[in-house]
Formats: C-alpha cells, sequence, structure tokens
C-alpha cells in the first residue's frame, strides 16, 4: 500500500524541482512569449514525455553509466550550455522574425530529444530513482507511480512559465520593450548556461 507521506513528497519533490528555473523552463517561457500558451502545449508535452522516457531508462540502470562514466554528464551539461547560449544568440531580433511568420514554435518531438542534452533532467531522474523506488514494491509497479506523478506534476509545474511569456506577450508590441524583452532573455539564458558550466 503507498503511504500518503511517500506520495506527497514525491509530489513535493517533482513540483519543486520542474518549477524552478531551468533549461527547460527558459524554452517554455520563450515559447509562451513568442507563440501563446496553446501553441506552447507540444512544447511541454513534449519535456513531459522525454522526461518520463528517461526515467524509466535511468530506473532500470542507465543512471549505472554516469556513476561508472561520469565525464559523460559532463559532456552533457557542455552541450547543454552551449545550446542555451545558442538560444540566447536566436532571441535577440526573434519577434520581428516571429510577426513575418518565419519562425515555428518548438515541435513535441524537438522538447523531447533535448531532455538528452539536459543536465537537469537527468539529475532529476536520477534523484527520482535513488529516492523513491520503494524496495518493497515490485520494480516495474514502482517506476510506474513515479512516472504517473511524473506525467501530472511536470507540465503543471512548467506551465506558469508559458502562462507568464504568453501574458507578456501584448507588451512585445512596443518596439522599445521589445528590445528590452528580448535581451532580458537573452541573459536569462546565457546565465542559466553559465550556472551549468560552473556545475562542472
Amino acid at each position: 500500500m503507498i503511504e500518503i507521506n511517500f506520495l506527497f513528497t514525491l509530489i513535493t519533490f517533482y513540483f519543486v524541482m520542474y518549477v524552478t528555473p531551468g533549461p527547460n523552463n527558459a524554452m517554455v517561457l520563450a515559447s509562451g512569449l513568442k507563440f501563446g500558451f496553446l501553441k506552447t502545449i507540444p512544447v511541454m508535452t513534449g519535456i513531459t514525455i522525454g522526461h518520463i522516457l528517461q526515467l524509466v531508462i535511468v530506473c532500470l540502470g542507465f543512471g549505472k553509466i554516469f556513476q561508472l562514466y561520469p565525464h559523460i554528464q559532463i559532456l552533457l551539461k557542455i552541450i547543454c550550455s552551449v545550446y542555451m547560449v545558442y538560444l540566447s544568440y536566436k532571441v535577440l531580433g526573434s519577434f520581428n522574425k516571429v510577426e513575418r511568420s518565419s519562425t515555428k514554435p518548438i515541435r513535441f518531438h524537438e522538447a523531447a530529444l533535448f531532455q538528452i542534452v539536459n543536465p537537469k533532467a537527468w539529475t532529476i531522474s536520477s534523484m527520482a530513482a535513488s529516492g523513491f523506488i520503494m524496495n518493497e514494491m515490485n520494480l516495474l509497479l514502482s517506476i510506474t507511480l513515479i512516472a504517473l506523478v511524473a506525467l501530472v506534476i511536470c507540465p503543471l509545474s512548467i506551465s506558469p512559465w508559458a502562462g507568464f511569456g504568453s501574458a507578456i506577450r501584448k507588451f512585445v508590441k512596443n518596439k522599445r520593450m521589445k528590445i528590452i524583452i528580448e535581451y532580458i532573455l537573452a541573459t536569462l539564458l546565457f546565465i542559466t548556461a553559465t550556472l551549468i558550466i560552473l556545475e562542472i
């Protein structure tokens, strides 16, 4: 039988880990700002499904590879940081491109595949696997429980970022405000990339 305290702790863990700033939230915020909340739903869904697949792989033992070969995780952090710097560069001037309809929202599979190089996502999966797999429960049932909680809590945790981005879209109509917001977003992405590198 599943204890209420265990379930509450698991829900709290996922909420805190996914609502706090990171590569996924930066991507969701930018998408909400440029394309609105509805067009960002595939991004949030892709992040969630990508994480769940990642979680299952880690729970089934793939996480051991990071313990044996920690350099792989360092490489992933570098790749993710480079990608975040690239995104920060692409944000500048991107709102004009959206107005000319030359830019498309991030697609479901792109958001899902991004989890491969997202070090925060690997960390969350590893922590969930090590902290919440119950020894007294069948492994597959335990993984299923963690995955079901992730399926509900992850999109709920990242959707406020999309909502915030969507809410301030009207301010992007002003040219000066547009430039300010672009630079703020680019700076946040760059800071995120820097923090990832500093963790190495």
